[in-house]
């Protein structure tokens, strides 16, 4: 793999410039008055993770997490050679245990497609399982995490084509249209517009339907134990970042956007009575920057908790080639969203999580021994915002980096996923190998991470 120059001695002289003024700091630690409005003093002990006003519980206490993004855990599973690293995946979980990780959002499904840039092998075709061997590797990850204390949240389909998804559930039923959309240029607003016809396309979603159907009333083969009575399963997710389109042109699919919602979570809850579900939501930027279309897809439809998601550089935010001029902004733009969706979170009265979010290494190097000074700054502002609200009776509760690398590395010089790839990182196919990803070899971070979840569980 071809190194890249660091250049970066003075970028971390002037990283102390960036750090996110005093008073943004004093904002994220605890305050000494809790916040009664939702305090249960007697929570009936339970094996599964359980939702009482907002907060998690599990065994009769709170349940607070710091989590990580480990989408491949289940290809890692496998038992055949073309995808499977059983070896590796032992590790990853042993090392996120050390570092204080108690909750992974892992990949449950992913679709054979003609888009270009979609993870292969993939699980199902047609709501057909094409690879069993990955659904025994699910089996597997969730018996090791079970001996770990460890707890899965587990997605369904995906707004994106990076694992199949919606747009492809539309490919099987509409002729392949709009497949070219999926192409590595992504038009934009086109491709959200296109996939977005998901909600109301009764083909697509009776597809979907089925192949949920299958996973949730699945026995484990490395267990013997029902999905169902698994407690290692914290919950089952509709999907990843599903959005009801882009803009103000969107709001017309709203209703069908929240009667999937609704009907989704009906149909899991009426094969599983012991697991929560959620959204997969990634707040307010994803549901067309307005505030009802979040509170609607939470609210009254069997929903247990909410999700959101912060990406600074896709969101124009942050400027990794341009960090001095663009991190303070960064800092003070993810401050109020993260706020923003706390105060919805209490409005809706259920506990909340920041389930992704992430910043390049610095300079946006992708060569794993490339600093990540920007990264840990921002890491360590956000967690602080965690540790605030949880401590004090907020709805934030939990967060899941994205995303795990830990013993991954890019295959190729240009940092390009490539079919057949089997050492995955956390940045999924159509993004660089690295982009986001944390590695075992990210000392700094894993400390950080590890200082957090102590922080956590006092």
């Amino acid at each position: 793999m071809r190194r890249l120059g660091l250049g970066v001695s003075a970028l971390l002289f002037t990283l102390v410039a960036c750090s996110p003024p005093p008073e943004m700091l004093e904002k994220g630690k605890p305050e000494v008055i809790k916040n009664p409005l939702y305090e249960f003093k007697q929570v009936p002990a339970s094996e599964f993770v359980q939702v009482y006003g907002n907060k998690f519980y599990l065994q009769g206490k709170p349940y607070r997490f710091a989590g990580a993004n480990v989408w491949y855990a289940a290809y890692l599973g496998s038992d055949q050679g073309d995808v499977g690293n059983r070896q590796r995946l032992r590790k990853e979980l042993d090392l996120l245990q050390q570092t204080g990780v108690t909750n992974l959002r892992i990949l449950g499904a992913s679709e054979q497609s003609p888009l270009k840039n979609s993870l292969r092998p993939a699980i199902s075709e047609k709501a057909k399982i094409l690879r069993e061997d990955l659904l025994v590797g699910l089996d597997f990850v969730l018996a090791e995490m079970a001996q770990r204390n460890m707890k899965a949240v587990i997605y369904l389909n995906n707004f994106w084509e990076w694992s199949g998804g919606m747009m492809t559930y539309l490919s099987w039923v509409n002729g392949g249209e709009f497949i070219n959309l999926g192409d590595e240029n992504h038009p934009w607003p086109a491709f959200a517009l296109a996939t977005a016809e998901f909600y109301s396309n009764p083909s697509a979603i009776e597809l979907y339907n089925i192949y949920i159907k299958q996973l949730i009333t699945r026995t484990n083969t490395v267990t013997g134990k029902p999905y169902v009575e698994d407690p290692t399963i914290m919950a089952w997710q509709l999907a990843n970042e599903p959005r009801p389109g882009d803009g103000e042109q969107s709001k017309v699919n709203l209703p069908a956007y929240f009667d999937w919602i609704r009907n989704t979570a009906q149909l899991i809850k009426s094969l599983d009575k012991k697991h929560l579900v959620s959204v997969g939501s990634e707040g307010t930027k994803g549901c067309l920057e307005f505030a009802e279309c979040f509170l609607g897809a939470h609210s009254g439809n069997g929903i247990d908790y909410a999700t959101f998601h912060i990406w600074p550089k896709n969101w124009g935010w942050y400027n990794s080639k341009n960090p001095q001029e663009t991190f303070g902004e960064t800092m003070r733009k993810t401050d109020a969203y993260i706020t923003e969706h706390i105060t919805l979170a209490e409005q809706l009265q259920i506990p909340l999580v920041l389930e992704e979010f992430g910043l390049e290494r610095d300079l946006g190097q992708l060569n794993p021994d490339a600093p990540v000074s920007f990264r840990n700054n921002y890491l360590q502002y956000v967690y602080s915002r965690v540790v605030g609200s949880a401590m004090t009776g907020g709805s934030l509760v939990g967060s899941n980096i994205w995303s795990w690398g830990g013993f991954g590395a890019a295959q190729h010089d240009d940092y390009n996923w490539q079919s057949g790839d089997k050492s995955y990182v956390g940045d999924p196919p159509q993004e660089p190998q690295g982009l986001n990803s944390v590695f075992a070899s990210d000392a700094e971070t894993l400390s950080i991470f590890a200082s957090h979840s102590r922080t956590l569980q006092n």
